[in-house]
């Protein structure tokens, strides 16, 4: 699991101070713009359905829209209310971000090297402002992958394997997106038992299938609940409408082929090509704007990052480069041969994390060798503040000065417009 074994002392405390920073950062100002805006008015929506029992939205599951439902029952309907659980999802997404880092490398470094640059990566900041479903999908992703880590690494391993377990199903539960993410832990677990792994000696496979094969699907099914009470269309109602529900829902993914203005390609995706305008309007008083964009850098150098894991991988056997090159492919694999006619550039919110993974690794080797090359580390980490204090107004919807044509400045691409 671990490339060296220096006794480095868990900067978890670290974590959680970032961590904590960052949900700062996300709640400034998070009730601006004060109406729906972009996805929010289909999300917000049936949350607001949900608490009435009446189906809609039905293209994706119930988990996120459910936390969105019980957040307004609780607190009130009104954009704060709304876009909290976001950043509280967002918030400890980054901390088990950086506690799957660590468990995966034991390196200090690389571990806050990590979250900063998740946390600077734009994409991540973005939904975590704005009640969408994806930051849900990928945090809880991210958490169930830091569960299973922590079981390899000789935490009590049931405890573990079903929290990862659970992780898992609420990921799958939030969006489709976190299905090839989910599948990880159990293969991992199979192909470490056929090796003869002494760290999984301590649970059999038909133990482990249960706690990442079925409990997942268990606790997916179990989201579904409030549709046995719809008062129209119960779904649920007999025993294969859990499947005829499930068809409609493919159905409806593969229904959409209406060319959409922002719509994009994975190969757009890693060359950070067409982000996506959330909002650019005068409201509240001033003209702002939400650019959903990747860091110009670092999504960029994290491409080279990520082919140096590669190589580690191969030639060095590095596990923690394994795992960044693994959860990468099999994040963004689902989207070349997905069905679904139009796709959009926040698919790409959970490669990109772990292409910050990716660079974080590659950051850590150049501290480690001192020198020039812990200069050059600390210039790329300079950097990607930078960027992300540059890009800062329109990532949070700040008061614009410059009428309509304010967003110019931003805009070094024709295709970011």
């Amino acid at each position: 699991m671990h490339p060296t074994d220096e006794g480095e002392s868990d900067p978890r405390a670290w974590c959680a101070a970032i961590a904590l920073a960052f949900l700062a950062l996300t709640l400034f100002r998070l009730d601006i713009p004060s109406k729906v805006y972009f996805d929010e008015v289909h999300y917000v929506e049936a949350a607001r359905r949900l608490l009435a029992l009446t189906p809609f939205n039905r293209e994706h599951p119930l988990f996120a829209k459910e936390v969105l439902a019980a957040a307004i029952a609780l607190f009130g309907d009104r954009p704060l209310v709304w876009r909290v659980p976001s950043a509280l999802f967002g918030s400890f997404g980054l901390y088990a971000f950086g506690r799957l880092v660590w468990h995966v490398s034991r390196r200090r470094a690389a571990t806050l090297f990590a979250m900063l640059l998740l946390a600077t990566n734009f994409t991540w900041f973005v939904q975590s402002r704005i009640a969408m479903l994806d930051i849900f999908a990928a945090s809880l992703a991210i958490v169930g992958l830091w569960q299973f880590a922590a079981a390899l690494d000789g935490k009590p391993q049931r405890l573990r394997l079903a929290a990862a377990g659970m992780a898992m199903g609420l990921a799958m539960a939030s969006k489709w997106n976190a299905v090839p993410i989910a599948m990880l832990p159990g293969l991992a677990f199979l192909a470490l038992r056929l090796r003869g792994d002494e760290r999984v000696s301590m649970v059999t496979l038909a133990e482990a299938f249960v706690w990442l094969g079925l409990l997942p699907l268990a606790v997916y099914w179990l989201t579904f609940t409030p549709a046995f009470f719809y008062h129209n269309d119960p779904h649920l109602a007999h025993p294969l409408g859990f499947i005829a529900q499930h068809e409609k829902m493919i159905a409806m993914q593969d229904s959409v082929i209406r060319h959409h203005t922002y719509q994009s390609v994975w190969w757009q995706w890693l060359g950070n090509i067409r982000p996506i305008w959330y909002l650019y309007e005068a409201t509240d008083g001033a003209q702002r704007g939400v650019l959903l964009l990747g860091n110009p850098l670092t999504m960029l150098v994290g491409l080279s990052a990520l082919l140096w894991c590669g190589w580690m991988a191969l030639a060095r056997k590095r596990a923690d480069a394994v795992v960044v090159v693994v959860c990468f492919t099999a994040a963004l694999a689902l989207w070349p041969v997905s069905g679904k006619p139009v796709q959009f550039y926040y698919h790409y919110l959970l490669p990109g994390a772990f292409l910050a993974g990716a660079l974080a690794l590659a950051l850590d080797a150049g501290w480690r060798r001192g020198g020039r090359w812990r200069q050059a580390t600390l210039a790329v980490l300079v950097a990607s503040f930078a960027m992300f204090a540059w890009f800062w107004p329109i990532l949070s919807a700040a008061p614009l000065e410059g009428g309509r044509n304010a967003f110019i400045e931003w805009m070094w691409l024709d295709s970011w417009r």
